[in-house]
């Protein structure tokens, strides 16, 4: 079956559904949803996403320097929704969702109190890239619920039921892990 070029992105679903969010030079908060992003570097640590170009969120980065990435539970999906819709420049998306603002560590732009973790950034850099711009953020401070951590560091996607998106409106959820176990001959081959 043929697929249509501008549709590729399609095929690597489902993806992490996060909301970022940020804060503008005034002080008004925002958070928007996003399936567009990546890990780019571990050392040092640097993840990226991707935004039109007409986004509050983009347009806040540019300002301020900092967000937040907030790791969404499923059963916050009505609320997700909630913060995708355009709201005013003035308007929180947090506040019209019933979220609450989390105070952040690193950066003044508030996490997401109801999300199982965060990831607070600083701008790295930007980059135009076709419709969208990438956005790159040095992570400064990592954050999670207790509990919802495995392996020192791994989020229990079992327990916490991470949301990702396939596409528009269909989201789906984590329901089993699979751990691959390998033979004591065929380690390290």
């Amino acid at each position: 079956m043929e697929i249509k070029n501008n549709n590729y992105y399609r095929l690597l679903t489902p993806r992490p559904a996060v909301l970022i969010s940020t804060r503008d030079s005034e002080g008004n908060n925002n958070a928007a949803p996003f399936s567009f992003i990546m890990p780019v570097s571990v050392e040092p640590p640097i993840i990226s996403f991707a935004s039109a170009p007409n986004r509050h969120t983009l347009a806040n980065i540019r300002e301020t320097g900092e967000f937040v990435i907030n790791i969404v539970p499923s059963e916050l999906i009505e609320k997700i929704w909630i913060c995708s819709k355009s709201f005013g420049k003035n308007v929180s998306e947090i506040e019209k969702a019933s979220l609450r603002e989390k105070r952040s560590v690193k950066v003044a732009a508030p996490g997401v109190q109801e999300c199982v973790a965060w990831i607070e950034c600083e701008l790295e850099e930007e980059k135009q890239s076709g419709d969208h711009i990438v956005v790159f953020g040095r992570v400064v401070n990592t954050s999670a619920v207790e509990g919802y951590i495995r392996e020192g560091s791994y989020l229990d996607i079992v327990k916490c039921h991470p949301l990702l998106h396939v596409g528009g409106k269909d989201f789906t959820i984590p329901g089993q892990l699979i751990t691959i176990v390998e033979k004591e001959e065929d380690a390290g081959k």
